[in-house]
């Protein structure tokens, strides 16, 4: 038995080492991690997967702390992926979330893992969605994805669940900056965090206001519901909860494998784009040829061109 057969029937069997060296492969990009995601690849699927973001500060890490602590309550089980930003050291996380989260990490029930954001610049490292299809082949019945909060271009997130909370709060301006930013466009719940603070009403009118003008303009078929929520007292968690499974029954009543199919190929799309940088860029040949052209004041863009034309020459050379 090769590795990657061991460690997929590792996690089968509910053996957590196996989930945290798989998903270490994925960081990683072992090449086993791809032979060992195909063999587990059917169990993937059945979990929900509520994607978390906002603005730094808005309270994300609190409010997943919270919604862990309600699905318990429910007896469902959960997997967390706290995206961290990468140490400037070790390029590792910096595992601020696991700390906050400390207390879960001793429920049987709960499974906490952070991720270094390393090269990825949208919220999401490159190989979470692959570490949530490891721990929705694992068994958890609900995946929590929490980004870093870098603003306004937390559109990946949307590529990687079912749910979108975006998390905002009173007296930091969030509501201007949703109104002006794409957050309103990825959001499937807006959660109004803090609600216990001043400012929190307006904040919902604000929100709800900004949701009426972008559905006239856009003739969006529906309108995300804003929930005032204090992850402190627990206030609105229940009715947060209800939203999100609101959103669920929705989906499900629809057409949610196409949905996800969608989903998947942009996720191949990446893939792809990722490995052939690798494969034209991974030598120091091309580069270099690069930098040349560059040398003798041509555009990058003419650069591109004269480059992807010799590459698809080769590609027909080779065909032929």
């Amino acid at each position: 038995m090769d590795a990657a057969d061991d460690m997929a029937r590792r996690l089968l069997a509910g053996e957590r080492p196996a989930l945290a060296r798989m998903i270490t492969w994925a960081e990683n990009a072992d090449a086993r991690f791809a032979a060992a995601l195909a063999l587990v690849y059917p169990r993937v699927g059945r979990a929900w997967r509520i994607g978390v973001t906002g603005p730094p500060g808005a309270g994300k890490s609190s409010l997943v702390n919270a919604l862990i602590e309600k699905l318990r309550e429910r007896a469902s089980t959960v997997g967390v992926l706290a995206i961290d930003p990468s140490s400037p050291y070790s390029g590792g996380a910096l595992l601020g979330d696991r700390i906050r989260m400390e207390e879960r990490t001793t429920d049987p029930g709960v499974y906490i893992r952070s991720m270094a954001t390393r090269a990825s610049h949208g919220g999401l490292a490159r190989a979470a969605v692959d570490a949530l299809d490891v721990m929705d082949a694992f068994g958890f019945d609900w995946l929590l994805a929490e980004t870093v909060g870098v603003g306004q271009a937390e559109y990946e997130i949307a590529g990687a669940a079912d749910t979108v909370l975006v998390v905002l709060c009173p007296g930091a301006g969030d509501g201007i900056q949703a109104m002006k930013a794409g957050l309103l466009e990825v959001a499937d719940v807006l959660v109004a965090n803090k609600s216990d603070l001043a400012g929190a009403d307006q904040l919902v009118t604000d929100l709800e206001d900004a949701l009426a003008l972008r559905a006239l303009s856009r003739n969006r078929r529906r309108t995300p519901l804003v929930v005032p929520v204090s992850a402190h007292d627990g206030s609105g968690l229940d009715a947060l909860l209800a939203a999100i499974e609101a959103h669920r029954r929705e989906l499900e009543g629809g057409d949610l494998a196409a949905l996800r199919r969608e989903k998947r190929v942009r996720q191949v799309r990446r893939v792809v784009g990722e490995r052939l940088d690798e494969v034209l860029f991974g030598s120091a040949g091309r580069t270099e040829q690069a930098a040349a052209l560059l040398g003798k004041s041509r555009t990058p863009y003419d650069v591109a061109e004269e480059l992807l034309g010799s590459i698809l020459a080769s590609t027909h050379r080779t065909r032929a």
